[in-house]
């Protein structure tokens, strides 16, 4: 299995905030979108970095109410460990866990094509295990 099995089934959305966007403008961005990480991007296609609702839960401890008015820039995670479609789904879910991080965007021709979370992976997995378990049930009862 590999990651563009992921894609494939979710889809290949990315939300993106420009870097010069505020701290206010991402929370927007994820409260709409129901997500827990936003790619940081100037043009959509690029990846200058990540950022999610625990870099900016860190920031407002250490920095107060008004970072909401500051930049993305300031508070997100510019070091990004990303993928490729071909990237082996157990590795990935492997890398996720030893680096403690939840979203990686992946890329495809040095674009970015999708993202992937730690629970998109699960989810995928505990549903091929239980397509399997059903195919074996049926195979038995025949």
């Amino acid at each position: 299995m590999r990651i563009a099995d992921v894609v494939k089934r979710k889809g290949g959305d990315v939300v993106t905030v420009r870097p010069d966007a505020t701290v206010v403008e991402l929370l927007a961005l994820l409260s709409e979108h129901r997500i827990g990480a936003v790619v940081v991007s100037d043009d959509g296609e690029g990846v200058h970095g990540i950022v999610s609702e625990r870099d900016v839960v860190r920031h407002l401890h250490t920095d107060g109410a008004g970072l909401l008015e500051a930049p993305v820039r300031q508070i997100m995670t510019a070091e990004v460990h990303t993928c490729t479609p071909e990237d082996s789904l157990e590795d990935m879910a492997s890398r996720m866990t030893e680096r403690r991080i939840r979203h990686v965007p992946v890329l495809q021709d040095d674009r970015l094509a999708a993202i992937v979370s730690i629970g998109d992976i699960v989810k995928f997995r505990i549903d091929t295990l239980q397509a399997e378990r059903d195919q074996l049930r049926d195979y038995i009862q025949q």
